[in-house]
């Protein structure tokens, strides 16, 4: 099992900083496709937690307990690594958004 960010994430970007596998990406800021979020390799994820305990929106959540209005992020996290830009070189802190 994996973690799930959802589409309630708001691009604060600590689960980045927590992540012990560095499985968590941003979609670029400036595409019209990937830009609002931040996704979960659900291959890599380990199921550690840290990023969902230091969420500030609880976002995440295990793929398990994902609340049935967010079934469709799993996939929507997942296609992410297949189909959209995956991993890429990004600054954090150009890709955050902070309040």
């Amino acid at each position: 099992m994996a973690h799930v960010i959802t589409t309630l994430c708001i691009r604060d970007g600590v689960c980045v900083e927590v992540c012990p596998v560095e499985c968590i990406v941003p979609g670029p800021k400036d595409d019209p496709e990937w830009g609002k979020y931040f996704y979960i390799d659900p291959e890599s994820c380990i199921d550690c937690g840290a990023c969902a305990a230091e969420c500030p929106v609880e976002a995440i959540f295990p793929e398990e307990d994902l609340p049935p209005e967010h079934a469709a992020d799993a996939e929507m996290n997942a296609k992410f690594f297949q189909e959209g830009p995956g991993y890429w070189d990004f600054d954090l802190e150009e890709e955050r958004v902070r309040d």
